[in-house]
């Protein structure tokens, strides 16, 4: 009780404090999550660092991947100072399949386009997620590693915004192709938030997360069904429809059948991407091995 008074009165919890043993577990897993998901976020812009087309758009890729990596360090450093585990113990849960990470990177991005889709859907939600976060976030070395995180966030929505006016702007091809794409992505993107959150949920009790999950569901949907409307495209959802009452946009019931199935790394493209990522640590073992030896000498 006198912890959630703390907490109600705006109190920043410090790695070093008397934190509950519960506070700590959920908290961690939320920090685990988010850095995983930057991770095998990063991991996928790699991918299409040789294949973006021009290179300007390679060099795009190739620093949004650094920045992702990047925060992803950042976090997993956050993280394993509450020591619940190390950074190692992480990385290797996360390669064996036995944490999470989002659900849109459990999704195979077939062209250019769904880059584009991912860099101005996927983004969005990932910045309004963490911007909810941001706003009372009560552990004190997550919100600080947050300002830095939602800044970079913020330049790859814009460069999303960017690429997808090339798009909607270009040929009957292109247009295409991001049609397409959203067909792929629009779904997925919904789903960053997670379906509605439970009327006592503990993030939310304990100021990790300020509002719930429908909530940011909807600033995201407000913001971009009219936004893709306007762009010509059509939104992959039967049931969409503005509101002449509301002047609010409406979405149709949401099959979280998807959800599950990403999470539990059964997505439809989860085997490669952790197989892959799990390969590529393996590969280069010897040169954390090299470092570490290297320490010791100094040492």
């Amino acid at each position: 009780m006198e912890f959630q008074q703390f907490l109600d009165a705006e109190g920043v919890v410090e790695r070093d404090d008397a934190i509950p043993p519960a506070y700590r577990t959920e908290v961690f897993r939320f920090i685990e999550l988010h850095a995983n998901s930057e991770l095998m976020g990063g991991l996928t812009e790699r991918d299409w660092i040789p294949r973006a087309p021009g290179l300007r758009r390679k060099m795009a890729v190739l620093a949004k991947t650094q920045d992702e990596i990047g925060h992803a360090h950042l976090l997993y450093m956050v993280a394993a100072d509450m020591g619940v585990k190390t950074r190692s113990e992480m990385i290797v849960d996360l390669f064996a399949g036995r944490s999470r990470f989002h659900n849109v990177f459990h999704y195979p991005a077939v062209t250019w386009a769904d880059q584009v889709a991912i860099a101005y859907l996927v983004d969005a939600a990932a910045l309004i997620s963490q911007q909810a976060v941001f706003k009372q976030c009560s552990y004190g070395p997550y919100k600080r590693i947050l300002r830095r995180i939602i800044a970079e966030e913020g330049f790859h929505m814009r460069h999303g915004e960017e690429m997808l006016l090339t798009f909607a702007e270009g040929t009957p091809v292109q247009h295409r192709m991001f049609q397409e794409a959203l067909e792929r992505w629009w779904l997925p993107a919904l789903q960053l938030f997670g379906p509605d959150s439970k009327p006592d949920d503990e993030l939310i009790r304990w100021r990790i997360k300020s509002e719930p999950n429908e909530v940011l569901r909807d600033r995201w949907v407000q913001k971009y069904a009219p936004l893709l409307v306007n762009y010509g495209f059509t939104i992959p959802d039967p049931d969409l429809r503005l509101d002449p009452d509301t002047d609010r946009w409406v979405i149709g019931a949401i099959d979280w059948t998807h959800l599950r199935a990403a999470l539990a790394n059964e997505g439809p493209d989860s085997a490669r991407r952790i197989g892959d990522a799990a390969r590529h640590w393996a590969d280069t073992a010897w040169v954390r091995d090299a470092l570490d030896r290297s320490t010791e000498l100094v040492a």
